[in-house]
């Protein structure tokens, strides 16, 4: 594996990684941010190495990390549909809202009936949304397009202040007047 015999000189702990098969891989750490639906504000982030199963581990992580309330749920893209995933999700209690579909085609996950057709569903999906705008806001504003810092630990500490950040900026939005 290319992986296993390339290593940054500058930070040996980043892992090659590609996002798509038409970009080039690239020595990187995977961001991770929970947020939560009613109003997007970021409850969790995290840093992880990069790789295949990085996305769900950290969410199990985050939401292990999370408060506990009465109903929880999860909203979540396609890239989170795996049944050892969803199983975890219910062991915790907590109700998987992950999306189904695939380039207009219904990829059927292992969602239960009720869960598919729940209010909560349509509404956790409708606010998927808001994660992407947090990072599309870290990268553009808090400047990770091309992080400076080397080392997890350093890189995780900097996206967790951006995270703060973003939370300040959308509360600003959130407790303004509306005109």
């Amino acid at each position: 594996m290319l992986r296993d015999t390339h290593e940054s000189r500058t930070d040996p702990e980043a892992r090659l990684y590609r996002k798509c098969n038409a970009g080039a891989a690239e020595p990187c750490y995977l961001g991770h941010v929970l947020a939560e639906n009613d109003h997007g504000l970021i409850v969790g982030a995290c840093v992880t190495e990069a790789g295949t199963r990085a996305e769900r581990e950290a969410a199990l992580a985050l939401l292990d990390h999370a408060a506990q309330g009465k109903r929880r749920t999860l909203g979540a893209d396609k890239q989170y549909q795996e049944r050892n995933f969803v199983e975890a999700l219910r062991q915790r209690a907590i109700v998987p809202h992950i999306a189904e579909y695939e380039r207009g085609n219904l990829q059927r996950n292992s969602l239960r009936e009720e869960e598919r057709h729940s209010v909560g569903f349509l509404q956790s999906q409708r606010k998927r949304k808001l994660v992407e705008q947090s990072f599309a806001w870290i990268k553009h504003w808090a400047g990770f397009h091309q992080v400076k810092l080397r080392s997890r630990k350093r890189v995780e500490w900097l996206f967790q202040i951006a995270a703060a950040a973003y939370n300040l900026v959308r509360m600003t939005r959130l407790l303004a007047p509306a005109v």
